[in-house]
Order: C-alpha cells, then structure tokens, then sequence
C-alpha cells in the first residue's frame, strides 16, 4: 500500500515542522509579553520611582537581552539538520598518555557544555588510555539544535601546556580530533542490508579489576561497501552493543551521504577558506600565557579554564556568523 506509507510520511513530515515552527513562535510570544509587562513597570516607575522594583526590572531586562541573544544565535541555523541532536567522536593523536589525556579534556568540555544548557549525555563508546586519559570516545548530545551548534567544533583541537605527565616539566604540544554527525531518527531511510555488514565480537576494555568484561559483549562493525567501520562496548550485553553501533554506523552514512550531495559545494567553498575536517581549528594555550584561539574566526579568549568548563558559546557564535555572512555572499 504505498499511497498509506506516503501519506504516513508526509503526515510525520507535518507534524515534525509544526513542532519547529512552535519552537520559534512560543518563545516569541513569551517574550512579546514580558517585554510589554516591562514596558509598563519602566512607565510606572518614571511616575513613582521604588529602588526594589527598578533592580527587579533591571534583572528582567538582563534576562530578555540574553533570551534575545539565544533566539538571534538560532536564526543562523538553517540546515534542515541543525535542529538534531549530535553525535560527538573524539580521537587523541600522536603522543600517547599526553594526547589521550587531552582527548578526555576536549570530552569533558563537552560534557559541561550539554550540561549548561540542560541537554542530554549518552556515551555510546569509550576508549580508555593505558595511563590515563582516553584514545577515543563517541558521546551524543540530546537536545534541540545540539547538532546545528557543535558542528562548528568539527576539526582538530591543539593543547599547548607544560604536561604533568613530564618529570623534567617540559612544555608539550598535543592533539585530539573532533567529528560532529546529526543524529538520524527513524523518520530518514537509511538503509543498511544485513550482507552489507561484518561483525566482530571482543572483550571489553577498562580499567581493570573486576570491572574488567569476561565475555566477549563489546561489538565492531564494519560496512563493507563504505569500509566504515563503528564500535561499542559500553555495555554488558551484546545484543545492546550490536543496537548501539548500528545507530551510530546509521548516523555516519547518513552524514556521507550528505558530504555526498553536496560534494560540487564543498570544493568551491574549499577554495575560498580552508575548514576541512583535518584542519587545526583552535588552539588552547595553558603556558606560557593563557589563551584560546579560534583560527577560523579570530576570535581570542584568554579565559582558558572558563572555556574548558564548556563556555563555547562564544566560538560558536562567531564561527556561526561567519559561515553564515559567507554564505550570503555567494
């Protein structure tokens, strides 16, 4: 009955804009009444002036402005994408327990970020270093517009800082990759054949002790067609390590896929600026100085430990502006 399934589609299809367009007017309208309910307080105290309620309105209007930002900062997120949640991997390069100490920091700073904003945090997949630190991990941020925001942060993240794993105290250079994916829901056909997929089963990796798995629960799988290859073994079971990766191999085919259709785009912007998934996009410098320097947009912040406890927003914001006045330059 394919005329029931096109009407099932394109009746999930309404639904999900009705959603996102009531995500943008209700927050309007809130807004619209607070700001004539401030307007009057602002009218009622030039005729009786009370110090109480003018810090009261002085906090509402902090508020609004803020608010106002937030709105202004989702404007510029216009893929029909951005509004999925986000799915995070995290790779350590060269150098060891250096660098996979540096992979669990980018991690972290994630993690602070998705919790400032009241998202959701599932680690799908966790590497963990020898030492310390991680070699890899997969986490997903479950939130509205999580993925419009942290696409941004696709690219390599480079650590300067004397490193605490060094006796002699030398100053250590250190790098970790990131690559952001939309979350595919059930609504978008992926198909992935069961002949297409290799499986290999091992045993989980950890910290040791009694922690350590005994079976072999965690689970790899490759695609053949495509060579990706994804992996799980947070959990006890196999059959939820197997669920887990296929997500995750889902949401990277969907996100080639994409890379797919919009290959004659992405050479031409390739030509203009140079934001490519292996290019250095920021610099976090702990010594000698302190500084945190997006390479793409210029945009300096010297607070380094305030931006590792997830304040982005700003790098977020400009990297968003930017793309977004380039994009309507062309």
């Amino acid at each position: 009955m394919p005329g029931f399934w096109d009407d099932q589609d394109r009746a999930r299809e309404v639904v999900r804009k009705v959603k996102e367009l009531k995500g943008w007017v209700e927050p309007l309208d809130s807004l619209a009444g607070r700001i004539g309910d401030a307007e009057e307080l602002a009218e009622l105290l030039l005729a009786e002036p009370d110090g109480g309620l003018e810090d009261e309105l002085s906090s509402e209007v902090a508020r609004i402005s803020a608010e106002l930002d937030e709105l202004e900062l989702r404007s510029l997120l216009r893929s029909p994408d951005d509004v999925r949640d986000a799915q995070i991997e995290i790779s350590a390069g060269a150098g060891g327990t250096e660098a996979q100490d540096w992979a669990q920091m980018i991690m972290r700073m994630y993690t602070r970020w998705a919790e400032r904003r009241g998202y959701g945090i599932e680690v799908l997949d966790l590497s963990e270093g020898e030492e310390a630190g991680i070699k890899g991990a997969v986490i997903e941020i479950k939130g509205q517009y999580a993925y419009g925001f942290l696409k941004a942060e696709t690219g390599v993240h480079r650590l300067v800082r004397i490193s605490p794993f060094d006796s002699q105290a030398r100053r250590h250079t250190s790098f970790a990759s990131v690559f952001v994916y939309p979350v595919v829901d059930d609504e978008i056909n992926i198909e992935i054949r069961d002949e297409d997929i290799k499986m290999d089963v091992f045993r989980a990796s950890g910290a040791g002790g009694q922690h350590v798995n005994k079976t072999s629960s965690a689970v790899r799988l490759t695609h053949i067609p495509t060579g990706v290859v994804v992996s799980s073994q947070q959990e006890r079971s196999q059959f939820k390590n197997k669920a887990t990766s296929l997500k995750m191999l889902k949401n990277k085919l969907y996100q080639m896929e994409l890379e797919k259709q919009n290959a004659a785009k992405a050479a031409l912007d390739a030509t203009k600026a140079d934001v490519s998934f292996g290019s250095q996009i920021r610099s976090y410098v702990f010594q000698p100085y302190t500084m945190v320097n997006d390479h793409r947009t210029e945009l300096k912040i010297p607070d380094v430990q305030k931006v590792m406890d997830g304040a982005i927003d700003p790098f977020v914001e400009a990297y968003l502006k930017m793309t977004t006045a380039a994009g309507e330059r062309t």
